[in-house]
Formats: structure tokens, sequence, C-alpha cells
């Protein structure tokens, strides 16, 4: 495959919807479980590193420390929710459950099928951040109603993350193959992209290098703006580099799946 079919467009129909509300349904089944975690991980969060290591480290900037990673707590949930559904979960789907040969079987494309996935994990983010959202704002850690914004950019955010995922699944050779983009990038993001210290902390050019190549440094800092209520020229900046990004990940996504189905 050449370079520019990488990054053709892809024919993509309404049928996509269907692959999403698959998913749903499949999740529906199981919801009880599936909302506990996110219920649970804000409160361990809040607990652990607000509370715990807040004690300690009072302020940041003027903000408490516990207001101040409230939204990094929240964009790292958007990435690993969308992240884990679009690769473990879907190559289980692809690979175990064949669940993707039967929907090709039918008028859906695989065009249709991958886009149905992304938004499904795009979605799966939204249900993680709105339950988090709760949890937080009970403990007064987040500025309302300007913190309800935060739910489109976790669309947005999670999207993202889908692809970025989606991407990896699309060349893992096995379902353990899977680890290394989890531990060496994912988890590194999670700590080094201005979630519970600022990038001005970091040398320079480490700094520079988040801001460039780590989309969850752009995610916790909208979030930041909109769950603190400090807006400013800044996020137009940083929602034209999530969107941008979001694109070339979704096409890139997209056209590597096919090739990978296909052959």
């Amino acid at each position: 495959m050449s370079l520019t079919a990488f990054f053709s467009i892809p024919h993509i129909t309404p049928r996509a919807w269907h692959v999403w509300r698959r998913n749903l349904l499949v999740f529906a089944k199981t919801w009880q479980v599936n909302f506990f975690p996110p219920f649970v991980e804000a409160f361990l969060y809040l607990l652990a590193i607000g509370v715990g290591i807040g004690t300690y480290v009072k302020e940041i900037g003027g903000i408490p420390y516990v207001n101040y990673i409230a939204p990094a707590i929240l964009a790292i949930a958007v990435m690993n929710s969308a992240f884990f559904e679009c690769t473990y979960g879907s190559y289980v789907r692809m690979y175990y459950q064949k669940a993707f040969d039967a929907m090709i079987a039918t008028p859906l494309s695989i065009e249709d099928v991958i886009a149905g996935e992304l938004l499904w994990g795009a979605t799966k983010s939204v249900m993680y951040v709105v339950i988090m959202l709760c949890v937080l704002s009970l403990f007064g850690v987040m500025a309302l109603p300007s913190s309800l914004l935060v739910i489109p950019v976790a669309f947005l955010g999670g999207l993202l993350f889908a692809a970025l995922a989606m991407c990896f699944t699309s060349i893992t050779p096995s379902i353990d193959a899977l680890n290394y983009p989890s531990f060496l990038f994912i988890t590194p993001m999670s700590l080094f992209a201005g979630t519970f210290f600022p990038l001005a902390l970091l040398p320079p050019i480490f700094g520079y290098v988040a801001l460039v190549l780590l989309p969850l440094t752009h995610i916790v800092a909208v979030f930041r703006m909109f769950t603190l209520a400090t807006l400013s020229w800044t996020i137009l900046l940083h929602l034209v580099w999530i969107g941008a990004v979001t694109v070339i990940l979704c096409v890139l996504a997209i056209n590597l799946m096919q090739r990978r189905l296909i052959v």
C-alpha cells in the first residue's frame, strides 16, 4: 500500500452506527460492572493523590492541589477508556470472536465497522467522564457549570485515542503485543503530560515533546481551563491540535484496518 493510500479518505456510511449500537447493547448487559470502575477510580485518585500528596503539596500556581489534578483525572479516564476499548476490546472482537468477519458479511463495509468501533470508543470515554465528573463535583473540586464543557471535548479526545488505539491494533501480531504501547506510551503519557505537575518543571526539551507529540497534554490543558474556569485564548490552539490529529488518526486507522482485514 502506498503512502497516499494510508491517508485516502474512507467511504463511511450511516451504517457505522449499527456497529456502535451493537457494542452499546453488549455493554448495557453488564452496565453495573462497567459503571463501577470509573466511580471508584475517581474517588481513589482524590483520596490517594489529591488528599494524600495534597497534604504536602498545598497549591500549584495558587490552585489547591486537589483542584489542580481533578481535570487530569478526567483526561486520563478519556485516554484509558478509549484506548483499551479499541486495542484489547477491538482485538478480541476481531480475532477471537470473529465479530468483524460476521459484520463484514452483511451490507456493512470494513470502513463502517471500524468507524463504528471508533465511535463506540469515544462514547465510552464520554460515559466514564460523566460518571467521574459527578463524583468530583460532589467533592467541590470542579467549577460548575463551565466543567460541563468537558463532555463534548471528552468525545473528541476519546475519538483521538480510539483512533490511535486502532492504529496499534491494526499492526499488532498478537494480543500480548498490545502491552508495548500500553506500558511504553500510555503509562508514561499519564505521568508526563502535565497531569500531576506542571510541564514547566520538566527540562524544556521534554516540555516541547509533550506539547507536540502527547495528545493527553492538550486534553488536560483544555479540561483544566474548563474545570477551573480559567479560560484563555490558548484553548483554541489546543482544540485545533486535538481536532487536526483526530482527523488524521481516524483516516489512518480505518485504512490500516482495511489493509489488515483484506489481507
